[in-house]
């Protein structure tokens, strides 16, 4: 609405000044052009104001104020229809030879034509992007896939159609989105897995993208509120560590500290420049562009050095301090180093974390398989797509003789795996499948994703896993039952406030921007009774009409024998937890304090909302903690 109203006027202006300059050969048409180019966007103008002023009416769950919306939208596609014309038209006016006006008319006009083709063009692509082809069949699913296998054969047949299409649908999107990268076998199975799993998380639920959004700020305010109130005297106590541990952990946070580099390290040249983007291409400019080394084994593409010379800047290690060298990325394969690290007689195997779309295909493929090890467990249930590509790296480290090849060489180091993000998923992973070769090795996972191993694993990796997890950390907290949480919350928290959409997403913005208290948005919650508030609400059913598998799964009764498709799975061994204790911000510098405590998996077991909740993520705040911590602790010794 806003940008056709300042299209209007900006259109009215240039009429207005060139009023009396149209008597040219072909001004008339021009001139024509103008006026109903005006009275068009009028049209359109008053269209878009009605929708508006409509949809702000009623609350989320109760659409009967908007119920004359569907008309005001099929006027508004009618409107599309001669405004393609009228673009179609002025463009062959203006590019008329017959046309000869004064050079500045053309060229308004000529703004106005183009103006009009990138509005159309963008509205394209953006109903290509959101239209849900599934229409009424969508309906069907929704209301009647509880009771499916009640019905007949052909109803269950239909049900079964309209599945696959909403997968093949989000098959479509996922392809569309990774249109640039060679696909192949691997690339296929990965989208049809990921497309299921979309499909699935969303079938259930009747939301839209601002729906979420609402939902997810309302969520924050009242996670505020929980979070102002003050804590419970047990709650206190159980997190006052004993002497011992207080020494174990100022241990663990030094080594972090220290392999976080590696971690770091591994992303290369993006993090490099990132972290130093003032001086860092000068520096790679000046140490890079020599001779490859070819003391180390490189393989993958890395023109002018600029990944290795990234790495040798934040490691400080040697050009010989390096056995092998992959920046090879494919899906269920990815980068990673094996280094000589002397400071701590330690070979390092540090695996990189997502930076490719082919990375983000190994995130999504969150099917759970077995992970069966010999002389440890029976059964283990782990993230698929991490697990393939430990197995990738296993099988360099053992098959090609890497890690031979490095004991050879330091055969009285201990063997350190390390990564961040997907590289820590994938470090933990790969650390299960070494130690059986390698009892002393340890593992550092620096914000690993929560989704990753069943909880008989998870213990059994609390003897050489240390995990560290920084804040709100969303990755740390993403898995299926978690995400199936959210979305329970959300509906919830949305269908029972009755405040207009419009009201909670202007102040939510103005919350996140600029603080103050939480908003006490009034709910259908408020007064019930504790036995009533496990019953849903009619809202919340027309919200979430049928529950997913994975949804279910969460409630107390089951009604499938066999095991979900997505059960909990876990952080990987013991936990370290650096939380923001203070923060006190200056003109031109702000100084954090952080602390650091042992925390269990039952901590990460709901997704939290807060602005940090992506930065708390990001390899230079965890490295900065870390270093923060590390200091603190070497002040209080020298002290």
């Amino acid at each position: 609405l806003l940008s056709r109203l300042c299209r209007w006027m900006g259109i009215l202006a240039l009429y207005t000044v060139h009023k009396g300059q149209f008597n040219c050969p072909g001004g008339g048409l021009l001139h024509s052009y103008l006026l109903v180019l005006l009275v068009l966007l009028a049209s359109i103008i008053c269209a878009l104001s009605a929708l508006v002023y409509v949809s702000m009416q009623g609350t989320i769950s109760n659409p009967g104020p908007r119920k004359s919306l569907p008309k005001l939208l099929y006027t508004r596609l009618f409107l599309y229809l001669p405004e393609f014309i009228w673009a179609v038209v002025g463009a062959v006016w203006v590019s008329d030879s017959s046309v000869h006006c004064e050079k500045t008319v053309i060229n308004a006009i000529m703004g106005t034509v183009i103006a009009s083709w990138i509005i159309i063009i963008f509205t394209i692509i953006g109903v290509v992007i959101v239209f849900d082809p599934l229409g009424g069949k969508k309906t069907f699913y929704l209301t009647d896939s509880v009771n499916w296998n009640l019905e007949s054969s052909q109803s269950g047949q239909l049900l079964y159609n309209v599945k696959n299409t909403a997968t093949r649908v989000w098959e479509k999107r996922i392809r569309l989105l990774c249109c640039c990268i060679v696909q192949d076998d691997d690339h296929r199975v990965a989208f049809t897995s990921i497309a299921e799993l979309f499909r699935a998380y969303f079938s259930d639920t009747d939301l839209v993208p601002s729906d979420i959004a609402a939902g997810l700020i309302l969520l924050h305010q009242e996670q505020d509120k929980m979070e102002s109130c003050p804590k419970e005297p047990e709650e206190v106590l159980c997190h006052s560590p004993s002497s011992l541990a207080a020494d174990d952990l100022d241990v663990e946070l030094e080594n972090a500290a220290h392999y976080m580099l590696f971690a770091a390290a591994a992303y290369g040249w993006p993090y490099y420049i990132y972290t130093s983007p003032f001086t860092a291409l000068c520096k790679l400019n000046g140490d890079c562009c020599g001779n490859r080394p070819t003391d180390s084994d490189i393989t993958g593409s890395d023109r002018h050095n600029f990944h290795f010379g990234s790495i040798l800047k934040i490691t400080g290690l040697q050009y010989r301090d390096f056995i092998h060298i992959s920046f090879h990325n494919k899906i269920y394969e990815i980068p990673f180093f094996v280094a000589l690290d002397h400071k701590k007689e330690a070979i390092v195997v540090a695996v990189r974390g997502t930076l490719s779309f082919e990375d983000i295909l190994t995130d999504l493929s969150a099917d759970c398989e077995d992970l069966t090890l010999e002389d440890v467990l029976e059964n283990g249930f782990v993230h698929k797509g991490i697990t393939q590509a430990a197995n990738y790296i296993y099988r360099k480290l053992i098959n090609d003789g890497i890690l031979n090849q490095a004991f050879t060489i330091a055969p009285e180091y201990k063997l350190v795996i390390v990564g961040h993000s997907l590289g820590g998923g994938t470090a933990s992973i790969l650390a299960i499948m070494l130690r059986n070769s390698f009892p002393t090795l340890r593992c550092y996972a620096f914000s690993p994703p929560g989704g990753l191993l069943s909880k008989s694993l998870a213990d059994y990796t609390k003897h050489f896993i240390v995990s560290v997890i920084v804040g709100k950390d969303l990755v740390a907290r993403l898995s299926m039952p978690n995400m199936e949480d959210l979305k329970r919350r959300i509906v919830r928290i949305v269908a029972n406030c009755n405040k207009p959409k419009y009201r909670i997403l202007l102040r939510g913005c103005w919350y996140e921007v600029f603080g103050g208290d939480p908003d006490n948005f009034p709910t259908e919650l408020d007064g019930r009774s504790q036995d009533a508030l496990t019953q849903p609400l009619l809202a919340e059913e027309s919200l979430m009409v049928h529950r997913s598998p994975s949804y279910s799964a969460l409630e107390d009764e089951s009604h499938l024998n066999s095991p979900p498709r997505y059960p909990r799975l876990y952080l990987p061994g013991k936990i370290i937890h650096i939380v923001e204790e203070s923060s006190s911000r200056r003109l031109c510098s702000s100084d954090i304090k952080y602390t650091a405590r042992w925390s269990n998996e039952g901590v990460f077991s709901s997704i939290l909302i807060s602005p940090k909740m992506i930065t708390d993520h990001m390899p230079d705040v965890v490295l900065k903690a870390l270093n923060s911590l590390s200091q603190e602790h070497g002040s209080c010794i020298s002290c």
